[in-house]
């Protein structure tokens, strides 16, 4: 990451310091907003526990999230079309096939779990199923995640309470997910936490805290990428994101774009 100086005015008693920067991240440019910084704490315990493991973060203002939009509807439609041409001929063999696919499958079944999002792809591919349409924002998400077989979370960041911290599960661990039922964490399974408690986990899904609504104007998208993914793929994931979300609200800016590497 290169940090470049740049002139910015802030009152500290009868003192002024100048001080703010731009992280460039794999030779993209991102501004952080400094008095509402989303960045994710790494422990130790998780760099040691998933070596060749990444995780990234989105964050996203300025948003809005209409039910649907013609222009992301296109978009979406576009890329079901994509995945049913890409597969009609190697089925459901060849969509297990896929790097992606086997690296979250080998994850998964650590914990006798069937990773959903291929169970999704086969239903649009070889089934005939749409993504789901359920907000603008969602919707980006989802379209993106199918598109990248990439495994992503989204919250509001208005319900958030720093420190936000990745983290390896211990199995004591407990949260509500987003179907209202209480989840205990299977000992370790990667998870993303803040100061209230777990926010998701790969296993069981986001909680029903933190999710996006209809009033959402601040997002944070996260994506898990165990050993497998690379952190170029999660980082053209989340462009993929930003630029879906951008097709509603013209307004957003993308925040804050971060790699985090074992």
């Amino acid at each position: 990451m290169i940090i470049i100086p740049i002139i910015i005015m802030k009152l500290n008693l009868n003192k002024i310091y100048i001080h703010l920067y731009i992280s460039i991240t794999y030779n993209a440019q991102y501004m952080t907003n400094n008095e509402n910084n989303m960045r994710l704490q790494v422990t130790k315990e998780w760099k040691d526990a998933f070596p060749g493991a990444s995780v990234g973060l989105l964050v996203m203002k300025n948003t809005v999230n209409p039910k649907n939009n013609p222009d992301l509807d296109n978009k979406m439609k576009e890329i079901e079309e994509e995945i049913r041409n890409n597969f009609s001929e190697s089925g459901r063999e060849g969509i297990r096939e896929l790097s992606t696919i086997r690296a979250y499958t080998e994850y998964y079944k650590k914990f006798k779990k069937t990773y959903h999002v291929m169970l999704q792809l086969e239903s649009i591919a070889l089934k005939n199923r749409n993504l789901p349409r359920i907000s603008t924002l969602v919707s980006a998400m989802f379209a993106a995640e199918l598109k990248n077989q990439l495994l992503t979370a989204g919250h509001d960041i208005s319900k958030l309470q720093n420190p936000v911290v990745l983290n390896i599960a211990n199995g004591n661990e407990s949260y509500t997910g987003m179907g209202g039922k209480l989840q205990n964490l299977n000992p370790d399974d990667m998870f993303i936490s803040d100061n209230a408690g777990v926010i998701s986990s790969i296993i069981y899904g986001p909680d029903n805290r933190t999710p996006i609504t209809p009033d959402t104007e601040d997002v944070l998208f996260s994506v898990y990428g165990p050993t497998g993914i690379s952190p170029e793929q999660i980082k053209n994931h989340l462009e993929d994101i930003s630029s879906y979300v951008k097709l509603v609200s013209t307004d957003a800016v993308t925040d804050t774009l971060e790699i985090y590497s074992s």
